[in-house]
C-alpha cells in the first residue's frame, strides 16, 4: 500500500484533530524521571524497561549527569521509555486491533519514531524499547568507527544554508522546520562551516557522538535490517507520519522499513509539520522529555492558530487526557 497523503484525509477537516509528538535524542535532561516516579507503577516500569534495554534507566534518569545520559547507547532507550511511560499514563497507547482513530496524528523525531510506532499500534511497548536499545548500541558502534559530528544551522536563507552545507562536504541530516537545519559529517567540514556560516545564520555544534542519519551509520542500518526481519508489525491504527517525507505510512511493514532506512537518511520533520498543518491539526502535544519539538512547531506554525503543549510534569496530565478523550 502506498503512503497515505493528506488528500486521502479530506474527511478529517472540520473535526478536532490532535497531534502527538515524540521527541528524539538530544531532548534528555538530568533528573528527567524524578518527578514522574511519584506516579504509581513508574518505578517498576523503568526497571523493566532497563532490563529490556540492558541499561539502568532508572538510575540514569534520576541521578545521571549530563555526561552520563548523552551516551547514544543509553540515551535512546531512556528517551523512548520515558515517552512511552507518559503515553501509558495518558491512556494513549492503542489496544491491539483497535479501529483507526482519525482524530489523532502521530509523529516522532528520529529515534522518537520508535515511540510513535508504539503509539500507532505498529509495535508493542516491549518491541519498541528492545529495538531502540539495539539501534542505540549499533549507532554508538558506528560512531566509534570514524570521528564525525553534527551542528545545527539556525536561521539564514534555506537555499543558502543547504548550499553552504554541501560546499563543506556535509549532509543536511535533519531538516527540522522552524528555521533549523542540522549538518552532519566530518569534523573538519563542520569546523569550516562554523568559521564561514551562511548569511544571517548561526552554527551551533551539537553534543552528539557522530553523524547520525548519514552514510556513516551504514553498519547500524545493516544490523537493524536483521533485527526487524523477525518482527510482525501491525498496521497503524492512527495516522503515523514518517520522517522520510512527512507522509503517513500505510502498513506496519512499511513503517518498519522506514525506521531502518531512517538511520542513514535525513529526518524531514519539517515535512511532518507541514502535513500536520494540512491535515487541520488544532492542537499538538509533545511527550516528555518535552520542549524541543514544541519549540520547532511554534516557530513553524506561527500565526496558524494551532495550540502547542509540552508535557513537562505530572501536573499536565489531566489536561492532555481531556484532549485525548475528545479525539476518539
Amino acid at each position: 500500500m502506498p503512503p497515505t497523503t493528506p488528500a486521502d484525509a479530506d474527511d478529517w477537516h472540520g473535526e478536532e484533530v490532535l497531534a502527538v509528538l515524540a521527541p528524539g535524542q538530544g531532548a534528555q535532561k538530568p533528573g528527567m524521571l524524578t518527578d514522574w516516579l511519584e506516579l504509581p507503577g513508574a518505578e517498576p516500569f523503568f526497571r523493566e524497561a532497563g532490563t529490556i534495554a540492558g541499561a539502568d534507566l532508572l538510575t540514569l534518569g534520576t541521578t545521571g549527569d549530563a555526561e552520563a545520559i548523552k551516551d547514544t547507547a543509553v540515551t535512546q532507550p531512556l528517551v523512548v521509555a520515558m515517552s512511552l511511560f507518559v503515553a501509558r499514563e495518558l491512556q494513549a497507547l492503542p489496544e491491539p486491533g483497535a479501529p483507526v482513530d482519525r482524530g489523532l496524528v502521530i509523529a516522532g523525531h528520529s529515534v522518537g519514531e520508535l515511540t510513535a510506532a508504539a503509539l500507532a499500534g505498529v509495535l508493542t511497548v516491549e518491541e519498541a524499547i528492545t529495538l531502540t536499545a539495539a539501534r542505540g548500541r549499533a549507532m554508538a558502534a558506528a560512531c566509534a568507527q570514524t570521528p564525525t559530528g553534527m551542528s545545527a544551522v539556525l536561521g539564514g536563507d534555506p537555499d543558502e544554508v543547504l548550499a553552504a552545507i554541501d560546499k563543506h562536504g556535509l549532509t543536511p541530516a535533519n531538516l527540522n522546520g522552524g528555521g533549523q537545519v542540522v549538518a552532519a559529517g566530518a569534523l573538519d567540514g563542520l569546523e569550516a562551516l562554523k568559521a564561514d556560516p551562511p548569511a544571517k545564520a548561526r552554527v551551533v555544534p551539537l553534543s552528539v557522538a557522530g553523524a547520525f542519519h548519514t552514510d556513516h551509520m551504514a553498519s547500524a542500518r545493516r544490523e537493524l535490517e536483521g533485527l526487524v526481519a523477525g518482527l510482525h508489525p501491525a498496521d497503524p491504527s492512527r495516522q503515523l507520519l514518517s520522517n522520510a517525507d512527512g507522509q503517513a505510512v500505510g502498513t506496519g511493514a512499511q513503517a518498519l522499513a522506514r525506521l531502518v532506512s531512517q538511520v542513514t537518511s535525513p529526518v524531514r520533520f519539517d515535512a511532518c509539520l507541514a502535513t500536520m498543518r494540512e491535515l487541520g491539526v488544532t492542537t499538538a502535544v509533545e511527550l516528555p522529555p518535552a520542549g524541543a519539538l514544541a519549540g520547532l512547531a511554534k516557530r513553524e506554525w506561527k500565526g496558524a492558530g494551532i495550540d502547542v503543549l509540552a508535557v513537562n510534569g505530572p501536573a499536565d496530565l489531566d489536561r492532555v487526557r481531556e484532549l485525548l478523550g475528545g479525539t476518539a
